[in-house]
């Protein structure tokens, strides 16, 4: 038979326990050739620039309305 608790936990151990799982936002800058957001030393998903330089090139989608 598995373990059973023999008292309730308080709401309160409960909560200091769940203390550590509260979400973090993302720290996030702008990148400084095309301006969105883009993580802290990534390469820009965008434009494909990183430090100044482009490390990638960056295929642009054609629309499919013409």
């Amino acid at each position: 038979m598995t373990p059973h608790p023999k008292r309730k936990h308080s709401k309160g151990r409960r909560d200091r326990r769940r203390a550590h799982d509260a979400l973090t936002q993302l720290n996030t800058v702008t990148c400084s050739n095309c301006g969105s957001k883009r993580l802290p030393h990534t390469v820009c998903s965008n434009c494909g620039f990183y430090n100044g330089r482009e490390v990638i090139q960056v295929k642009k989608e054609k629309k499919a309305s013409e």
